[in-house]
């Protein structure tokens, strides 16, 4: 067996050749996980936000559902998800099932209810600052949460970044609704699963620290961006 600084040396070879299949599988992956953080977004942070700001009847109980809902087993949703998508379920006319739509619907699930738990903790904190001023300019409802989705609008750049490391770390959910068929719903979680049970661990590994390049990226950008924010305040 090849020691691991061999394995490495071939998986930086295949990262500096960026060969084509390679490049498919990285493509499709930021896309589905970035389709499905904005989506997740436009659902999840204006429902944290109304959690957040407002008291009605059921807010315990919804925030109960949305802290439970944070721990979702990824297969679970991928079982639900597959059911529903399936040729006998209630979807299953719209032949979404393992194509990259159904796994972008699978992500949604299990990142919006992230969003909008820690969107409500975020929105709740800042909304005890502002109640008198909203109540004394006589705001809508409507233009509380904007206002304060646009003050938090930094804060909230972590809760994004939050969905994105579930997004981009998921397996179970997007194999299951996918298939991970070569070419049309391979992505590199599904993909390192795949080649580490064939014993390709040059490839896994290569995807890998992919994987992690991008995570630091996506980082070091959100962090960089909040500390540009945090200057140009206080300049």
């Amino acid at each position: 067996m090849p020691s691991f600084l061999d394995i490495l040396t071939e998986a930086l070879g295949l990262i500096l050749s960026w060969e084509r299949a390679l490049s498919e599988i990285v493509i499709l992956s930021l896309r589905v996980t970035l389709t499905a953080v904005v989506i997740s977004c436009v659902l999840g942070l204006p429902l944290g936000a109304m959690v957040g700001a407002f008291r009605f009847p059921g807010r315990g109980l919804l925030t109960v559902i949305l802290n439970a809902l944070m721990g979702l087993p990824p297969v679970v949703v991928g079982l639900m998800v597959y059911l529903t998508l399936s040729a006998s379920g209630p979807m299953g006319a719209l032949q979404l099932l393992y194509t990259p739509a159904a796994m972008i619907i699978a992500q949604t699930i299990l990142v919006t209810p992230i969003v909008a738990a820690l969107t409500k903790q975020v929105v709740e904190d800042l909304h005890g600052e502002y109640a008198e001023q909203f109540a004394s300019f006589g705001l809508t409802a409507r233009d509380r949460i904007a206002a304060l989705l646009w003050d938090a609008r930094y804060s909230l750049l972590t809760v994004a970044l939050a969905g994105f490391g579930r997004a981009v770390a998921e397996v179970g959910a997007v194999l299951i609704v996918g298939g991970n068929i070569n070419h049309v719903t391979r992505m590199m979680t599904t993909t390192i699963a795949l080649e580490t049970s064939k014993g390709n661990l040059e490839l896994a590994l290569a995807l890998g620290l992919l994987l992690l390049g991008i995570a630091v990226i996506v980082n070091a950008s959100v962090m960089a961006l909040r500390a540009s924010a945090v200057r140009a305040t206080y300049a």
